[in-house]
């Protein structure tokens, strides 16, 4: 196996294409930022002259009808390639440094959730449809994106009857998607891949089980793959959710609470901290109690994250790019903090000779829960 990384690019207009050798050899450096459950953003700098091609291409993109021009960032490291970000551009500046006569372009943008955040279609009917069948219907228009919806159905699937109610869009897809989502203690985002001009549409429950990716080293000579780390317990994070319900004949309020652990999200720290205060939801008044159990879980689940880790990594050292969104494990930190972490941002930062990522990482509680971690 070589220690090879290699960059491709692909710009324009909805169906984005190859980026050409003159754009490649004038990209300076890129930064992705990747979070768990929010949007996605990049930022592309090139070096130009006054004359370059590239600022008459994003001044045209900025003029266009809808304003979309689409950027597709990945990275091969030995040998498999990973799609970073699949977007749009929001913005770019110009400067130049007078003393060294350079002029820098600089192309920020977001992922294709920015596109569904355009236009606000509010009052849209959306007659007899689940939470479900209504982010199956918005997400269809966005296909053209290469956008495939992964919809993961709810304990809590509602049809309306029309003769009843008629469930109405409100605001742009994304707030009406975030919303719904929000209501049954889901997520929504976008994963972008597995192949460039492609994405995953994901609503359904965060997940923090599966495939674990090679474990992060510290003080551990030679095999270490971590340049920084450090970390945090906050032991008076966690709280205790309490939804008040209304029993529907006495309209006498029921609290119900529930714990943070669950089969999408075990515990991976083997000493949890004391909820050290109550959190109290609003506005559940009408809910079924099986909603507000899944409401006050996903809350529960929130607050309990009490241990974080942040770092850095080289990816050539690390063998290849750490993915957000899913479990990593870590070792030499000490019998406290070893053992099996949740993802919850990566920021890729690469430039020419070097590919280095800043991560981070939480769990619910102190000492692993594993006696050994996968290598």
């Amino acid at each position: 196996m070589t220690n090879a990384i290699e960059l491709s690019l692909w710009i324009g207009p909805i169906v984005p294409v190859k980026a050409s050798q003159t754009m490649i050899d004038a990209l300076q450096s890129v930064t992705v930022s990747t979070r768990a459950v929010s949007t996605s953003g990049f930022e592309l700098s090139f070096l130009i002259d006054v004359d370059s091609p590239l600022q008459t291409l994003f001044l045209v993109a900025g003029g266009s009808i809808p304003p979309v021009m689409r950027v597709v960032v990945a990275v091969t490291v030995n040998g498999s390639m990973n799609v970073l970000i699949d977007g749009v551009m929001t913005d770019h500046h110009v400067g130049t440094d007078v003393q060294n006569g350079k002029t820098t372009l600089t192309v920020i943008g977001e992922d294709l959730t920015r596109v569904m955040d355009l236009f606000d279609t509010s009052g849209l009917p959306l007659p007899a449809m689940p939470a479900e069948a209504q982010v199956a219907l918005l997400l269809v228009k966005y296909a053209v994106l290469g956008v495939a919806p992964m919809i993961i159905p709810s304990v809590l699937i509602d049809v309306p009857l029309p003769i009843d109610r008629i469930p109405r869009q409100k605001g742009t897809d994304l707030k009406h998607i975030r919303r719904l989502a929000d209501q049954v203690g889901y997520v929504f985002y976008l994963d972008p891949g597995p192949q460039p001009g492609t994405s995953i549409a994901y609503w359904g429950p965060q997940i923090k089980v599966g495939p674990v990716q090679p474990a992060l080293a510290v003080d551990a000579d030679a095999y270490s793959n971590v340049e920084h780390l450090q970390f945090t317990f906050k032991n008076n994070r966690k709280a205790l959710p309490i939804v008040f319900i209304q029993e529907p004949l006495t309209k006498t309020p029921i609290p119900i609470t529930v714990g943070d652990i669950s089969p999408l999200n075990p515990p991976l720290g083997a000493i949890e901290p004391i909820p050290t205060r109550i959190e109290l939801t609003t506005g559940a008044a009408k809910w079924s109690a099986m909603r507000a159990a899944l409401i006050a879980m996903a809350r529960a689940s929130t607050s309990a994250e009490a241990v974080g880790a942040s770092g850095s990594l080289n990816v050539l050292r690390y063998g290849r790019v750490l993915k957000a969104r899913s479990l990593v494990g870590l070792r030499g930190a000490g019998l406290a903090f070893d053992g099996l972490y949740y993802v919850t941002g990566v920021t890729h930062k690469i430039k020419r000779g070097e590919y280095k990522q800043e991560f981070e990482l939480s769990r619910n509680g102190l000492v692993s829960t594993l006696g050994s971690l996968p290598s």
